[in-house]
């Protein structure tokens, strides 16, 4: 006998074990994905959360050597920069933040008002969610420095 009529041929995977393989791999892709995607979006909603409770240190440490917080005009920006000209605050001690004052999770400013409207004597700081609009469920909703969610 010759020595290549030994040789032991590996047979390939037919075309239905290779169908089952991809079925069980869709299987579970469907039940996983939708818990990932869901921990995704709570993630944005925690990430917008931690944002705005450092934003509060940060303005309370501005309000502690400044008298007050920064004025509509002066926004975020002044916990950063010291602001100029006649609103200039007389004790500026920053920068307050370590960074440039970033975008909410979504892509947009959050929103900072002073004086406050639903925080009277202070400020309202928020962001509208995933969909820019007050209110909503879920990764809609709204994230407040006050807690609650911006009136319509």
């Amino acid at each position: 006998m010759r020595e290549h009529e030994h040789l032991d041929y590996r047979r390939g995977f037919t075309l239905m074990e290779l169908l089952v393989v991809i079925a069980i791999i869709a299987t579970l892709a469907a039940i996983v994905a939708p818990a990932i995607f869901r921990n995704l979006s709570d993630a944005k909603t925690s990430a917008a959360q931690s944002q705005i409770e450092i934003f509060d240190l940060a303005l309370n440490s501005y309000r502690l050597d400044n008298g007050d917080y920064p004025t509509q005009a002066q926004g975020l920006a002044a916990l950063r920069v010291a602001p100029t000209g006649s609103d200039a605050p007389p004790n500026w001690r920053g920068p307050y933040l370590t960074r440039e004052v970033p975008l909410d999770p979504w892509r947009r400013p959050y929103v900072y008002a002073f004086p406050g409207v639903e925080n009277k004597g202070g400020f309202d700081l928020y962001t509208l969610g995933k969909d820019g609009k007050p209110g909503g469920d879920g990764e809609d909703s709204d994230v407040t420095s006050w807690g609650g969610t911006v009136p319509q």
